[in-house]
């Protein structure tokens, strides 16, 4: 989401700052300070506290996410991995190359699960385990993340869900599939609906959207009547330039993965329940995939909207909403849930936007009981 973005720009930019101050105390330790006696002889004096400083500032840049992790998160239980199942490669209409996973009984009713913008569907770790159990989990990558390549054009909210369409289609050519969406997962379900409405009726029967939004993440985020007011002037110009400089900021990102600075960044996307583990595992997605990919990404959200076609779902839809999500407000979750008949909303305490990581068990648990074909929620606004 652009607000994690761009606190991943700022410490960026504060880690490269450490580096750079860094390599200045070891070129004026090297220069050394002139000295004049009384005598009025003239030598230079190297203060060895330039070269200490300057190493520990440098160890700083190559090791501080162990010290921030230690600070930032709890110690884990149950740590999440990015880790991969079975996969294979599918052929989108797009012309993208998308990398699928599936796991659990062939025969059990199916999950198609579309994850978050910079991250990749190994950050469905606990979902894969505790609902394959009962349910066929299918997981992707978004084009042009992780392990799946975009075309050309595949970096859009209408390419994303023509790739989920296919998607839908090699994992479950007949059944009809229950959808899972967060952040810019849950955006793609609803473009699907907007602009696959016979395919969405007919192969669909049940959506479950997890902190998202219906309109350009930018009106429904903190501090949003500022970074409207800095789209255009500032934050578009500097995500079109990230698709330019994109070698040069991908070395930084992983500097500022190794400092830590992601670390920082992403902890703003999590609520109370945070672990070491899944803090760095949401932190090494946003670095491995590209900066000039997440860039695009961005700039096609900033001129996403599907709220008008959202009265026209007709499935079973389930909003969960995390009470301290930051990127994507409550009050988006509460508009999508007013607007699509019959909608329920659950309302997670104390977690962000990431929270189904943060509660793992309390959202997969919630998932499970909504794709079960002989039970469906009943609106509520009761938290879990």
């Amino acid at each position: 989401m652009p607000l994690l973005s761009v606190l991943r720009f700022a410490f960026t930019l504060l880690s490269l700052l450490i580096l750079a101050l860094a390599g200045w105390l070891i070129w004026s330790w090297l220069e050394g300070v002139t000295t004049v006696e009384e005598a009025g002889r003239v030598y230079e004096v190297r203060q060895d506290w330039r070269l200490w400083t300057a190493g520990a500032l440098l160890a700083w840049s190559l090791l501080g996410r162990f010290v921030v992790r230690l600070f930032l998160a709890q110690a884990d239980t149950d740590p999440s991995r990015p880790e991969r199942g079975p996969g294979q490669t599918i052929q989108s209409p797009t012309g993208s190359s998308l990398f699928v996973e599936t796991s659990g009984p062939v025969a059990a009713p199916t999950i198609v699960m579309t994850h978050g913008w910079g991250l990749d569907g190994t950050i469905w770790y606990y979902a894969r385990r505790d609902l394959g159990g009962q349910h066929r989990v299918v997981t992707w990558d978004l084009a042009g993340l992780g392990r799946s390549r975009a075309a050309k054009d595949g970096v859009s909210l209408e390419a994303f869900a023509t790739d989920l369409r296919a998607v839908i289609e090699a994992a479950s050519p007949r059944e009809k599939v229950t959808l899972v969406g967060h952040s810019i997962g849950g955006m793609t379900i609803q473009t699907l609906a907007r602009d696959h409405p016979d395919f969405f009726r007919e192969r669909i029967s049940g959506v479950v959207l997890l902190n998202t939004t219906h309109t350009n993440p930018l009106r429904t985020m903190v501090f949003s009547p500022l970074m409207r007011a800095l789209q255009k002037p500032v934050l578009e110009p500097a995500m079109r330039l990230a698709v330019l400089l994109q070698p040069v900021l991908w070395l930084a990102a992983w500097q500022n993965y190794l400092s830590g600075g992601t670390h920082c960044a992403m902890r703003f996307g999590f609520g109370r329940f945070v672990t070491r583990s899944q803090l760095d595992h949401s932190a090494l997605l946003t670095t491995r995939n590209a900066p000039g990919v997440q860039a695009r990404g961005n700039l096609a959200m900033f001129h996403w909207g599907a709220t008008d076609s959202l009265p026209g779902i007709d499935v079973s839809t389930l909003v969960l909403a995390g009470d301290l999500d930051i990127v994507t407000k409550v009050e988006a979750s509460e508009t999508i849930a007013d607007l699509i008949p019959g909608a329920s909303l659950q309302i997670v305490e104390g977690v962000n936007h990431m929270g189904f990581l943060e509660l793992a068990e309390a959202y997969n648990s919630t998932i499970a009981a909504f794709a079960a074909p002989e039970a469906r929620p009943a609106t509520s606004g009761v938290a879990i």
